[in-house]
């Protein structure tokens, strides 16, 4: 879950040249208006366009930028809540995700950039007609290939790099915005090259026949591997004069950048070209394992993907990346568009998307059997950069009832993945769609049912839950579904629980664990053990419900889990809180925020600090509570949901906030409250953890380290304290620079050793001492 303004925008934002002029007319048109939309063919630089003009607009915005790439979004339906989940807003209850974004942002000022709207330009319309109506402090930013009609909208078409005259000075050709990107990506290729008085003639003439779109520089530049600028620039011309009809005057855009694009494909030799079809079934990223299995077989040797592979990237058809160590690719999308044109043509479309979805299919699967354990938090990690593609296979499954009843498994079998990743209403949205394709004796059919209804209760949708647990139970009951028995019990015993109804939970979970433990389900059994133990405790058996909870953690801690362990650990905390021992609590809550420095889930550090600020309350810290109570209410209202919907909690949060203002005052208390509430999670997870010491001076005075020019941070070191004064979080960090969470976190906390700090504004302080002036 990210918040508002949080994300980092894509790298083009650091790799891209020219357009000046754009950026900052642009960037007044932001000022004027709510909305202003990029217009302009594919490969054209609409998205660097855009993602210049926001960095450069931050200021403007304080920080609240949100960045929602589209490209790899297919659903119509889906819109509303990608859009909530970039912009850091909840998927816990039953509100819409349109009324949750203008709930949270009502009243804020945020831009907004939809990148990528033109497959989806009446959901984007009407998506943002709702937001601008409703929040008039919101400014959108689109890019699209057509404009979307939406009041108000200004339009502004995004024309090519500037090319210069062919009777231009070589001296004056560095001026021209074509040019300076040519031999920007002509030096990767070639570092010895340079423009001079014998080649300025032929880099005009190149630049002037791609017509200036960057796209198409890119791919040209590559081909100097092979040719000079004078070849490369004879080998155009003759192209593009065919396929206009004999006609010298420059293509049309739309035309050129097909040509070239065609042109690649044919440098490409027949290997490498049906990789590039088949791979396009991808969405998003894949890595080498998908890679040889989706596109292997006929011509195609799964051991000569690889080396296919590594020529694609070469010619730059497809983009490297890496996450947490593994090297993954990907398509421009105006360049995965022609290759699903060229897979369609050879009629292998369907059947290669089968094969993507088998691969997927697996790896729910394997996700299922092998993510409870030690390697969990690689196992959600790498769900979350397959998400694109997770959705890909579901939507096709929804083709037929028998792939659906394939889907329906894939639904339920990554079921954590909706709950940690925040996509609930997703989860419904696809389960939906598969058991209306499905046979009504689909056999996953049950289990799916029950998952479909657990959504819907953290969700709040009453009727829905009530609709699928039902249905599940009788479908269960005429097929002996046993496995969708039990979990259908310990869902109702959520209920229970959630109602305060403590007893009636007990005896649910319970059965429910009985019956998961006789099946040899240890996931189902220690999910109700733990839960059970929670409403022993709450029936006023608190020593027995402690027994059974640490016995689940101990499970829990010995398996090397710990999303569920997180849970297992904050139900013992809210029991003692509830009933017993304040400080026995409180470790228990520390001890959930330290795991979820790795896991972030958001959810449970909600309801930790909840329960920390409690503890707080009757451990006479109240402007502790207070602030933690300030913190927990910014994620709440970022999750769309609250703590009151476990009842137990409503009258013991009364209280303690009535306790906190009797002692430090109504007045004291509000800036306490209003100080958490502006922390950033990471300083609100300094702050619960006591990892923040107070500052050595006060607020806006010198740093207590003095600058030297011995720089005391390694390279790497010295570019994470640059981000941190940017104002990103660790995990932003770790995000913009490819490397692990825990990798950031430990880089930050040896800057702090190193330079004697104890927060991040002493080292974006220290960074504005250092930094080399101009001049």
């Amino acid at each position: 879950m990210r918040r508002s303004g949080s994300g980092p925008l894509p790298v083009e934002a650091t790799t891209y040249v020219g357009r000046r002029q754009e950026i900052a007319e642009v960037k007044r048109l932001l000022g004027t208006g709510p909305m202003v939309t990029l217009t302009g063919p594919g490969g054209v630089g609409k998205t660097r366009l855009a993602v210049r003009v926001a960095d450069a607009a931050r200021a403007s915005f304080a920080e609240r930028v949100v960045f929602v790439g589209l490209a790899d979004l297919r659903e119509e339906k889906l819109l509303p809540s990608t859009v909530a989940e970039r912009m850091g807003v909840g998927d816990r209850s039953t509100r819409t995700p349109v009324d949750r974004i203008v709930e949270q942002f009502r009243d804020q000022r945020v831009l907004l950039l939809l990148d990528n709207c033109e497959h989806l330009v009446e959901a984007c319309a009407a998506l943002v007609g709702v937001l601008l109506a409703e929040c008039p402090h919101l400014v959108v930013l689109a890019t699209s290939r057509q404009s979307l009609g939406v009041a108000a909208e200004r339009v502004v078409p995004v024309s090519p790099l500037a090319v210069p005259e062919p009777d231009e000075p070589p001296a004056a050709l560095a001026d021209y915005d074509a040019v300076q990107l040519f031999a920007e990506r002509a030096t990767a290729v070639v570092p010895s090259f340079a423009i001079d008085g014998e080649n300025a003639g032929d880099v005009v003439r190149l630049c002037t026949a791609l017509d200036g779109l960057p796209l198409a520089i890119e791919l040209a530049a590559v081909r100097l591997r092979s040719l000079s600028v004078r070849q490369l620039a004879d080998r155009l011309d003759k192209r593009f004069t065919l396929l206009n009809k004999g006609n010298r005057d420059a293509p049309s855009r739309h035309e050129t950048l097909r040509a070239l694009i065609d042109w690649s494909y044919e440098l490409c030799d027949e290997r490498e070209r049906l990789l590039w079809a088949r791979a396009s079934v991808f969405s998003g990223s894949f890595d080498l394992d998908a890679a040889e299995h989706v596109c292997s077989g006929g011509a195609l040797d799964r051991a000569a993907v690889l080396d296919l592979l590594d020529a694609l990237l070469d010619k730059s058809i497809l983009l490297r990346e890496e996450h947490d160590g593994i090297a993954r690719y990907r398509m421009l999308e105006t360049v995965r568009q022609y290759g699903e044109d060229r897979l369609a043509a050879a009629g292998d479309l369907h059947g290669r998307r089968g094969r993507h979805r088998d691969w997927y299919r697996d790896l729910s699967a394997r996700f299922a059997r092998e993510s409870f354990g030690p390697d969990q938090v690689a196992w959600m990690t790498l769900l979350a950069a397959e998400h694109a593609n997770l959705r890909g296979a579901l939507d096709y499954c929804t083709t037929d009832a028998a792939e659906a009843a394939v889907g329906l498994g894939m639904f339920s079998d990554i079921n954590e993945h909706w709950l940690l990743s925040g996509h609930n209403t997703e989860g419904r949205l696809w389960a939906s769609a598969l058991l209306d394709t499905a046979d009504p004796g689909a056999p996953e059919r049950a289990r799916a049912l029950v998952y479909v209804g657990f959504l819907a209760l953290i969700q709040g949708d009453a009727t829905a839950y009530e609709s699928a647990l039902d249905d599940a139970v009788k479908l269960a009951d005429a097929t002996g579904d046993a496995g969708a028995l039990a979990y259908a019990l310990h869902i109702r015993g959520y209920e229970a629980l959630m109602g305060d109804e403590s007893a009636k939970a007990a005896a649910l979970f319970g059965d429910a664990a009985t019956r998961f433990a006789a099946l040899g389900d240890e996931l189902g059994e220690l999910w109700a053990t733990f839960n059970s133990g929670l409403a022993i405790a709450r029936t006023g058996d608190l020593d027995r419900g402690r027994e059974v909870l640490r016995g689940a953690i101990a499970r829990y801690t010995a398996r090397g889990e710990v999303f569920w362990r997180s849970w297992a650990l904050w139900s013992l905390s809210a029991a003692e809180y509830l009933l017993g021992d304040m400080e026995v609590a409180r470790q228990a809550c520390l001890d959930v925020l330290r795991i979820q420095k790795t896991v972030d889930d958001r959810v449970i550090i909600a309801f930790t600090l909840t329960v920390l600020a409690g503890c707080d309350t009757h451990q006479n810290r109240p402007t502790s509570a207070a602030r933690l109570l300030g913190a927990a209410s910014t994620l709440w209202q970022a999750l769309g949901a609250t703590i009151s919907k476990y009842v137990a909690f409503i009258e013991p949060m009364q209280r303690d906030i009535a306790i906190v203002t009797t002692e430090i005052g109504p007045q004291s208390a509000a800036e306490h409250f209003m100080a958490g509430a502006t922390m950033t999670f990471d300083e609100t997870l300094a702050y619960a953890l006591n990892e923040t010491k107070p500052p050595t001076t006060p607020p806006g005075s010198a740093p207590t380290h003095t600058p030297t020019s011995a720089n005391p941070l390694t390279p790497r070191e010295t570019q994470i304290a640059e981000l941190v004064a940017q104002g990103l979080t660790n995990k932003e960090i770790a995000t913009q620079l490819v490397i692990a969470p825990r990798t950031a976190d430990t880089h930050v906390e040896h800057i702090r050793t190193k330079l004697a700090f104890s927060n991040r504004a002493q080292i974006a302080a220290w960074v504005a001492e250092t930094k080399p002036r101009k001049g």
